[in-house]
């Protein structure tokens, strides 16, 4: 966004290396996320490979589905693989620094400066800290806040296992509620699945070999047999066959813990005679039932820049130009995360 907008003086950090393998489930993006990659240039059929808006909602009684309840995604799915993909593809190679982790923030000659794990420093006119639910940013800008275990897992999986008539995004709910929920999507070669799960957090632990505070997110090394047992007896447990079957052929698997956080009260803070700045996950990871996370992100760093862009064409105060920015975007991210804890109630999983 930045660089579209004119920016040339921009340089990202990537704490992860060149090459490490990353990947992530089902993204969901509304349609303001995907109009701001429309005026980027990415095409949505770049990322999005099935164009169903429809969201089933079936109704599971002692294994048996029932009721179904349709209702329209104002959106599209896509996933963290097809979406990095396409944007990662478009940055200069110039511009991204990998294997690269910021360890601190100070302010020098009146400007942010970064450093780095190894000693080294960077000064900046302005610092994003876009990196994610365990952001450094947010332990250095904000540390009063700190994430907490809600009392269930987002058990992961993606299979080679093809569902022919898998066109829309399913999810299954047993009724009356008893602290589960399987969501199942479409992906280009196979189908991706999410199993929420309560689990005390000791029993978080015994599955993945650390506290969910320490392991937010379990890759598929940390998953340990007692895990996949678990899964595998309550997927017989509560799902109808075909969803069992589907959840049984996964090798692979993965986890994160849902986690909450305080809603966060702003989004800028001064570094000397500059900025530093939290958005998306970073200033306040959300529930995966809200559907939020990325498209918070994509619509504040698209906020962000035209606040930037404003002061550096027509010269307004860049102070006052961060605060409009943090004044309307700030409200949405407090609901987002408000809002997780209603949908886990209602769901009937995690703590009371």
């Amino acid at each position: 966004m930045l660089l579209d907008a004119g920016f040339d003086d921009v340089t990202v950090y990537e704490a992860v290396p060149a090459g490490a393998p990353q990947g992530g489930g089902l993204i969901g993006l509304e349609h303001s996320s995907l109009d701001i990659l429309d005026h980027l240039g990415v095409p949505q059929d770049e990322f999005v490979r099935y164009d169903s808006e429809a969201v089933m909602h079936i109704t599971v009684c002692q294994r048996r589905p029932g009721q179904v309840r349709r209702h329209l995604y104002a959106g599209r799915n896509t996933t963290w693989t097809l979406l990095h993909t396409a944007l990662s593809r478009r940055l200069p190679t110039e511009v991204l620094q990998t294997g690269v982790r910021v360890t601190g923030l100070s302010a020098e000659h009146d400007r942010p400066l970064l450093h780095f794990a190894g000693g080294d420093a960077a000064p900046a006119d302005l610092v994003v800290f876009a990196d994610g639910r365990s952001s450094i940013g947010r332990r250095l800008l904000d540390p009063q806040r700190r994430l907490h275990y809600a009392g269930y897992v987002a058990h992961r999986g993606q299979t080679n296992t093809t569902q022919p008539d898998l066109r829309d995004f399913l999810r299954f709910e047993p009724s009356p509620h008893r602290g589960m929920q399987f969501n199942v999507a479409p992906i280009p070669g196979g189908a991706d699945w999410t199993f929420y799960l309560s689990a005390t957090p000791a029993q978080y632990t015994d599955f993945f070999g650390a506290p969910p505070t320490r392991r937010v997110f379990a890759l598929p090394q940390h998953v340990t047999a007692a895990a996949r047992t678990e899964v595998d007896a309550s997927a017989r447990r509560y799902l109808p066959d075909e969803q069992a079957a589907l959840v049984h052929a996964t090798t692979t698997r993965m986890a994160a813990p849902v986690m909450d956080i305080e809603p966060p009260t702003r989004m800028v803070w001064p570094i000397g005679g500059g900025h530093a700045v939290l958005l998306g996950d970073a200033l306040a990871p959300v529930r995966p039932h809200t559907a939020r996370g990325a498209n918070n992100g994509i619509e504040q760093a698209w906020g962000l820049t035209a606040a930037l862009t404003q002061h550096r064409k027509y010269h307004a105060d860049l102070t006052a130009a961060l605060d409009g920015w943090q004044r309307r975007h700030l409200p949405a991210a407090v609901a987002a995360v408000q809002l997780g804890p209603a949908l886990g109630r209602q769901f009937g999983l995690g703590a009371a």
